[in-house]
């Protein structure tokens, strides 16, 4: 006998070791330990102690990455069985078959083993199974899957209808991966609609399996992309990673996630999935799988390169890192080197033929949002241009006389025109103005005509604005323009345009300079101003330019809040002058806006969010009046900003969509993602369409992931995003977007919002049946809250956990947890909360082999003194209806426990009559539940019912069919001949159920 450790292996300790490897996860620890028994069970010698191994062995081996060495121990299998069949009881046999199905495939996708070896062993397996008796089937449809690998369609459409044609058994494969194939078919042959109606039942619920829906949410995403259903595509993305990742059985989904990335904008997501499953590239245990996943790695690796990032890091196993364009050469050799052994051994161009043509791929769209958080491909994004009223003081000169619209294409040599264009949109303040300009500069280079003194220094003013990025250029210019109007003979426009410059010498760090500057500029202009030489929009632009520098410096200030007082009176100075020229030109209530707003954000760092508001909803209006609904979208998404703050999320929904109709193309990424944000929250916030809130805050995550250091906005969005899915109960995808938030949550965050987050993704993981996943973020949350002063969040989320505890079946930690949450809510002053968190403690209690029934009739005795003692203090009517109905309950639940606590029913060897007298007992704690909701009226009519219908059940259980009929009609009574308008259908079931009942005591 082998020994390990010093302990003697024994044939009962390795079947032990069998059952508990049997429990581990999939993966190379159970597949290396199966090995480990394998060989243990061989010096055993015990027969079917060693079948029993290898038949776990196989299994590991086809759940992980090894599939390819299945074929060892099943053939092995075999000589056992031709052996000696009777080594091969019931379940083995039926195990023994049930593999059978899994050789075929693995052979399949094996290069190395002949096509006619593969042959050999399907009249192989069709014999055995019709020895056994079990259906024909699972033949057929591994002689579909042969065909189909090798390209051969017609025979493989034979052989499809013969597969579905055929009775299903206890052999057949579950009718989830049968769809799975059936709809893989459709989609090979472009048939999408089919695809998808096929895989239906999976992708809705209906069936599912170890591996489904898992498979098939992947195999979806390329068919709903070329439909065109992308937002499905999306969700189907979200759902089927989750499930696949890390899965070594799943490679081929973790290959169409791969390529859905790449072929929808989400390179850097696509790289982080490749990264994590990066070892899946040179594993040949299963080389079919390995294919999938090189060209699906090799199609991102392409779009990465066409992109731009040749240079990419990779990091691959082994703390090696290689650049895509390196990856991209070794991934792209490999595909094509074991393509060509498929093809090779098949005879057919097949396999190269569709590993060809996934590599080839080409993006279906640029851009589809996922919401997951994701690496940025590039340092910084695309710029794009921005409204005057935040970014200068004053960009368009207005020397230039009001023209009429003049028609010029783009290339025209038509300067006249062109010049009048230009003109047109700067006096409109049209953001394509400045377009228009360089038209007009490089037109006249190009046809070297002359331009007069005034449109010369119009074209290098807004040379100046272009040059922006470069400050030491750009105030060059400014100055050069200056020096050009002030030749022409507009003293305004020269003082215009150096007040221009100085402000840019100010915003570049050489602030004391260029307000020093500014400073006696604006003297120089009101003297221009007073003798009738520049005008008042002139005039204002640099008073205006030179408060936003003297804003800039408020912080360093020796008293901050003196300074922002005398800078508020220097706004509303220069407001006052505004509106006195308000007239003059209608470009002047741009200006009166733009201070207004530059006014509101003042207020608003200061703390008076209404008085800020007004300022920018009366901004807001002026630029409206103007015709410049562009310049609205800055001082729109600031009054959404503060409504919402607010508390006014109606107005700020109005204001955010305005921003949105009036300017999201001239915003910058950060800013986009910001409105996006704000409208999804004040949607949230004011109960409306969570699909709609859903679709901002996804909008919000794509623009804030499109900006370099806006992390802490992309965890807000993803927060927002998540729990609006909650809400959809699109739990799956929920999941996915609040675990992608919640490291940078941490980060940039309070922890009012990671606690928000773990709250809400333990609901989403319990609702998907991990019980054990959601008490770990109920109780990590928890832990977060019971530093808070109060107390309530950190009661509901130890309540939380113990439900998922319960789930579990973690019954200890459950009650540990119910324990804390009953003391939380004692110290709040909540006792039918804790009485609720005792009843749970008792129903864990009655489960409990060492406590059971006494222990768990004294913990419902408990939260029956619990709510008594509330019942009789003074309360509100709500409180005391809640309080009764509460007690109730726990009269109710009390019965339920005995009735439960029995082993068997009145009359069923009930030699002793315990089971009479529990359920006397509970019959008797049934009747307290109906006497202490009677008072309560309709408001308790639901919750009395249901006692009644539990006192007839017991009633009839106890053989007082009388007793019982009378309860069940005096239900239906009290309902009557209501329409079913009760908006949860309570009455129609407690109708239901009476006629049940009835019907039962005949």
């Amino acid at each position: 006998m082998t020994y390990e450790n010093g302990t003697p292996h024994t044939v009962e300790s390795i079947r032990q070791a069998l059952w508990e490897n049997d429990a581990e996860p999939k993966g190379p620890a159970r597949t290396h330990r199966a090995e480990e028994l394998v060989a243990l069970a061989e010096t055993a010698g015990d027969r079917q102690l060693l079948l029993d191994a290898l038949l776990d062995l196989i299994s590991a081996y086809q759940f992980s990455s090894e599939s390819g060495k299945t074929l060892v121990p099943f053939s092995r299998l075999l000589r056992m069985w031709d052996e000696n069949p009777g080594d091969f009881s019931g379940p083995a046999l039926h195990r023994l078959h049930w593999r059978f199905k899994w050789i075929i495939y693995s052979l399949t996708g094996n290069p190395d083993i002949p096509l006619d070896a593969i042959r050999r062993w399907l009249p192989d397996m069709e014999r055995h199974y019709r020895i056994a008796g079990y259906s024909l089937r699972p033949v057929r449809s591994a002689e579909f899957y042969l065909a189909q690998h090798l390209g051969d369609d017609a025979l493989a459409a034979r052989l499809l209808e013969e597969w579905t044609g055929a009775d299903r058994d206890r052999m057949s494969d579950c009718l989830a991966c049968e769809l799975n194939e059936q709809g893989e078919w459709h989609a090979d042959h472009a048939d999408d609609e089919r695809a998808l109606a096929t895989w239906a039942p999976v992708l809705n619920g209906e069936q599912s399996c170890a591996e489904q829906p898992h498979l098939i949410l992947a195999l979806s995403l390329v068919p709903l992309l070329r439909l065109g259903r992308f937002d499905e595509a999306r969700r189907n993305h979200l759902r089927g990673y989750r499930l696949a990742r890390g899965n070594g059985s799943l490679v081929p989904a973790l290959a169409r996630h791969i390529e859905f990335c790449a072929l929808t904008g989400n390179e850097a997501r696509g790289l982080e999935i490749l990264a994590e499953h990066a070892a899946y590239l040179d594993n040949d245990g299963e080389p079919l799988s390995r294919l999938e996943i090189l060209s699906a790695a090799a199609l991102l690796l392409r779009r990465l390169v066409e992109l731009g990032h040749a240079d990419r890091p990779v990091p691959l196993p082994g703390g090696i890192t290689v650049t895509a364009e390196q990856l991209l050469a070794r991934t792209r050799e490999a595909a094509d080197g074991l393509a060509r052994r498929f093809d090779e051994r098949n005879a057919t161009d097949r396999v190269g033929t569709r590993v060809a043509a996934r590599m080839a791929g080409t993006p279906f769209t640029d851009r589809l949002p996922l919401g997951v958080r994701g690496a940025r491909l590039a340092p910084g994004s695309v710029a794009r241009p921005k409204p005057a009223p935040e970014s200068a003081p004053e960009s368009t000169p207005e020397s230039a006389p009001e023209s009429a619209p003049v028609a010029a294409e783009a290339g025209s040599e038509d300067l006249a025109a062109l010049l009048a264009e230009a003109r047109r949109l700067t006096l409109a303040q049209h953001p394509d103005a400045r377009a228009a300009w360089r038209a007009v500069a490089e037109t006249a280079e190009r046809t070297g005509t002359g331009l007069d003194a005034s449109a010369s220094a119009e074209v290098t003013y807004h040379a100046a604005v272009d040059a922006l990025d470069d400050p030491d250029t750009a105030v060059s210019l400014f100055r050069r323009a200056a020096e050009q109007f002030e030749a022409a003979g507009d003293l305004g426009e020269g003082a215009a345009g150096r007040a221009r410059a100085a402000y840019t010498t100010a915003v570049s760090g050489r602030t004391e300079e260029g307000l020093a500057e500014l400073d006696a500029l604006c003297g120089q202009l009101r003297a221009l101003h007073a003798d009738g030489r520049a005008t008042a929009r002139q005039l204002t632009g640099a008073l205006l330019a030179a408060a936003r520098v003297r804003r800039g410096t408020l912080p360093s200030a020796p008293d901050p809040d003196a300074a922002a007082e005398a800078l508020a009176e220097e706004l509303r100075a220069v407001l006052r002058l505004a509106e006195e020229h308000r007239t003059e030109d209608r470009r002047m209530r741009s200006r009166i806006a733009d201070t207004s707003c530059l006014l509101g954000g003042l207020l608003a760092g200061r703390g008076d969010a209404p008085q800020a508001a007004e300022l920018f909803a009366r901004a807001v209006e002026l630029y409206h009046e103007a015709a410049a609904p562009w310049f609205a979208a800055e001082a729109e998404a600031r009054l959404a900003e503060l409504s919402l703050a607010l508390g006014r999320p109606e107005q700020a929904e109005k204001a955010a969509r305005a921003a949105l109709d009036h300017g999201a193309e001239l915003l910058e990424p950060l800013g986009r993602a910001h409105l996006h944000l704000i409208l999804a929250e004040a949607l949230a916030a004011s109960g409306q369409d969570d699909n709609e809130v859903a679709g901002h805050a996804l909008e919000a995550t794509h623009w804030a992931d499109e900006a370099a250091g806006s992390e802490a906005l992309a965890a807000w969005a993803r927060l927002v995003l998540g729990g609006a899915l909650l809400r959809l109960r699109r739990f799956d995808e929920a999941a996915s977007v609040l675990e992608s938030a919640l490291p940078d949550l941490q980060e940039h965050h309070q922890e009012g919002q990671v606690v928000q987050a773990r709250w809400w993704l333990g609901e989403c993981l319990d609702a998907l049946g991990d019980h054990r996943q959601a008490s770990e973020q109920f109780l990590l949350a928890a832990d977060i809250a019971k530093g808070w002063d109060g107390q309530r969040d950190h009661a509901v989320l130890a309540h939380l956990a113990g439900d998922a505890l319960n789930g579990a079946g973690l019954n200890e930690q459950a009650a540990a947890a119910y324990a804390r949450a009953e003391e939380l809510w004692r110290g709040l002053g909540r006792p039918h909360n804790a009485a609720r968190a005792v009843r749970a403690q008792a129903w864990l209690a009655l489960r409990d082999a060492g406590r059971g029934l006494p222990a768990a009739r004294d913990l419902m005795a408990t939260a029956e003194q619990l709510l008594t003692e509330a019942v009789a203090e003074p309360a509100d009517d709500d409180s005391h209806a809640m309080l009764r109905t509460a007690l109730a309950g726990t009269y109710r639940q009390t019965g339920e426990l005995l009735v439960r606590g029995c082993a068997s029913e009145p009359g069923d060897e009930d030699d002793d009559g315990t089971a009479r007298h529990a359920y006397e007992e509970a019959l008797g704690y049934a009747e307290k539940a109906i006497t202490v909701l009677a008072p309560l009226g309709e408001t308790g009519r639901h919750d009395r019912t249901g006692a009644q219908l539990m006192a007839a059940w017991l009633e009839a259980d106890l053989g007082r069919n009388s007793a019982a009929d009378t309860r069940a009609r005096a239900v239906l009574d009290d309902y009557g001949d209501e329409d079913g308008s009760d908006p949860d259908a309570t009455a129609e079931r407690r109708r239901a159920e009476a006629r049940a009942l009835l019907d039962y005591i005949g």
